[in-house]
């Protein structure tokens, strides 16, 4: 992909299929490097891909077919941080790479997912982001999401 002027690109935003997977893959390893839930991206997205279940995987693609983003997002039936009803949609995962950053692929991105909670009965949509990620904030302030609280959670082991 080369150079972007600021404003919005023309994306075209799908359903992930498995011909997705290697440009998935190199995306959530870029968001996560430290591997899914399972350990590895692929299982996941072999996983997801097998059966989204109450899941939507999307992935977003420029006008020459190039990956340049991907979310993911679950219904959540149990208690959300500062949602008022249940099942919620929750954005789990969101990701842009930096060259394209800017140009509305995010906002393309959230509207497809917001578009599939409302098909879906949903009337809220949740997400997070670690309270050190000022970019995260940032895009999620400029996509219309308020934010409700902050959390710091603690362990400590026992011997």
């Amino acid at each position: 992909m080369g150079p972007m002027q600021r404003g919005e690109a023309r994306v075209n935003i799908a359903v992930a299929v498995p011909e997705d997977a290697p440009d998935w893959i190199a995306m959530r390893s870029a968001l996560w490097p430290g591997g899914g839930d399972s350990g590895t991206h692929a299982d996941d997205i072999n996983r997801l891909l097998a059966d989204a279940g109450d899941t939507v995987n999307l992935i977003a693609r420029d006008g020459t077919g190039q990956a340049v983003g991907f979310a993911e997002a679950s219904l959540r039936r149990d208690y959300v941080n500062g949602c008022k009803t249940k099942p919620v949609a929750f954005l789990e995962g969101i990701y842009v790479v930096p060259e394209a950053r800017g140009h509305g692929v995010a906002r393309a991105l959230v509207a497809a997912v917001e578009d599939w909670a409302r098909a879906r009965g949903v009337s809220e949509l949740g997400s997070d982001a670690a309270p050190s990620n000022l970019a995260s904030l940032q895009m999620h302030a400029a996509l219309g999401f308020e934010e409700t609280e902050r959390v710091v959670f603690f362990r400590k082991g026992l011997k």
